[in-house]
């Protein structure tokens, strides 16, 4: 079953007229419902075409926190061949809202680590939504150190609303590990490429997005703080988080305008849950792309390159 967002209740409409008119197709094999549906295709087509060529900000944020789109597994499953996790920080724990290994990425080894967000009830309550605990993020400062020290690129995934803030994760140093994961980063001196494929949530992306080359799907989101908590903050009302989601400029178009990401992937027409192995395919390319940008750069060209890509945000404005 497909899930509709509120705004594209137009083209649900439509889609289940369509479905109507297949079954009965089907039951009475008739030519003229052949036509009927061949019409209704084409305006719920376009219905989907005109709603994803104007979204609002606030769209763009449901779309990318849609229950059905791509995340952090199904990118590896497709894109790493003899993926190997590794789990535990050498510290305190295990955190599966964290997930990251080596393996290959179109023949070359890599390091990969992504949040992973859960795509039923049990999964996302394994991985915690997506929100890391300190454990995940210095899990993944072992991985970069380990990719570090036998030269192999790494790739982040990210997805997350943002680090777990429990008071458990607070005891146990969550700042100091997001801050510590975001040090790693800088100091690679092997590529490393990051793409948003949902939310980017606050301190809990920048720890994995600290990277040479940021890229970002189509409708994903990435900002300092949720619309709704942004909302909150600043005029004490959650509701208001369409205002924030447009004012923060959180959008993928937005950000690259700004230099805060390096490039967009374009999503299918309706978002990537409607065409994952698509959008997988196109990010697929666009990391093998910024790779092959950084390939002829040292460590040392790769750590400025990288540091002054950082130190450039918002010189421009």
């Amino acid at each position: 079953m497909r899930t509709y967002l509120d705004f594209e209740k137009p083209v649900a409409e439509l889609e289940a007229k369509l479905e109507e008119l297949r079954a009965l197709g089907e039951e009475r094999d008739a030519v003229a419902i052949t036509d009927d549906i061949a019409r209704l295709e084409a305006k719920a087509s376009e219905a989907l075409k005109g709603l994803y060529a104007a979204l609002t900000p606030w769209q763009k944020t449901l779309v990318a926190r849609h229950p059905q789109r791509p995340h952090f597994l199904d990118y590896a499953k497709a894109l790493i061949t003899e993926f190997t996790p590794l789990a535990g920080d050498r510290k305190y724990a295990e955190d599966e809202a964290v997930v990251g290994g080596f393996g290959r990425f179109r023949g070359e080894p890599v390091c990969v680590i992504g949040q992973e967000k859960g795509s039923d009830t049990k999964s996302r309550i394994r991985h915690n939504f997506g929100m890391a605990r300190p454990e995940g993020y210095r899990k993944a400062v072992r991985l970069m150190e380990m990719a570090e020290r036998f030269g192999l690129p790494m790739i982040a995934f990210v997805d997350t609303a943002g680090a777990y803030p429990g008071i458990d994760a607070e005891e146990r140093g969550q700042a100091e590990a997001i801050a510590r994961s975001t040090e790693a980063c800088l100091a690679l001196g092997v590529p490393n490429v990051a793409l948003v494929i949902g939310e980017g949530g606050s301190g809990g992306a920048i720890a994995l997005a600290t990277a040479n080359k940021v890229l970002m799907l189509e409708h994903a989101i990435y900002s300092v703080i949720s619309p709704e908590g942004a909302a909150s903050i600043l005029w004490r009302d959650a509701a208001r988080a369409q205002d924030a989601a447009t004012a923060m400029k959180i959008t993928a178009q937005d950000l690259l305008k700004l230099g805060v990401i390096d490039a967009v992937v374009s999503e299918p027409i309706g978002g990537a849950h409607r065409d994952p192995e698509g959008v997988i395919q196109a990010a697929g390319n666009a990391i093998a792309a910024a790779l092959a940008d950084l390939a002829p750069l040292s460590p040392d060209a790769i750590r400025a390159q990288r540091a002054d890509k950082f130190l450039a945000i918002g010189r421009k404005l």
